[in-house]
């Protein structure tokens, strides 16, 4: 593929994806991608947890049970321990939280979940992502923000050129690949939009060169 053709491809995924709410930057490393994440963290409020009855009067104990979560939390499962290592020594040098397991033990509270994904394809703004794995799925499912990292030499052009990447994704047993376009939403109710009901509330993708 020559250059102009890679550089009409970035073009087009940047603009399906911003076409659905997904911020789309470019990043020359993952140690670049780690910075946009920590910095993104550090702008973003700390999600609180809901809990019904807080606004009652409650017992001492049943107020330490609706205390707001204190710290950010990233969730980042599907990176290499080298990778996992220097994000979570960029978390820790700015007061956050980060974990690369346990994700049932916050369901609630998880402020970005960071994953690298396997592709992207340019005609729908769409990211690809193996998601066998719970903690991957609840990562980028349940955190607030989903952080996805996608490399530029895996963009397609369309689901047509993406389909070996694919088969071998959804060959294996068992297999859990997902397509992400764009943050969570619906229009269920009223037709009114809504976003972040079901999934993240934003989308961030970071196009990365090596």
């Amino acid at each position: 593929m020559s250059t102009q053709d890679k550089d009409e491809m970035l073009r087009t995924f940047t603009a399906k994806a911003e076409a659905v709410s997904c911020v789309v930057e470019e990043v020359p490393s993952m140690a670049k991608a780690f910075d946009y994440v920590v910095d993104l963290c550090g702008k973003k409020e700390a999600c609180k947890l809901l809990i019904s009855g807080c606004e009652e009067a409650l017992s001492k104990k049943a107020e330490g049970l609706c205390e707001t979560k204190q710290a950010k939390l990233v969730a980042a499962p599907n990176l290499n321990k080298k990778d996992f290592g220097s994000l979570k020594k960029k978390c820790n040098d700015n007061g956050f939280v980060c974990i690369d397991e346990g994700m049932r033990d916050h369901l609630a509270g998880t402020d970005i979940g960071v994953a690298l994904c396997q592709g992207g394809i340019a005609d729908t703004g769409t990211v690809i992502l193996d998601s066998d794995s719970e903690e991957t799925r609840l990562a980028t499912m349940i955190s607030e923000i989903f952080v996805a990292v996608v490399p530029k030499s895996k963009l397609f052009a369309n689901t047509y050129e993406a389909e070996d990447v694919v088969s071998k994704l959804i060959g294996k047993d068992p297999s859990y690949t997902a397509f992400i376009t764009g943050a969570s939403r619906t229009a269920d109710i009223e037709r009114v939009l809504a976003l972040g009901v079901h999934g993240p509330l934003e989308m961030h993708v970071l196009l990365l060169d090596k």
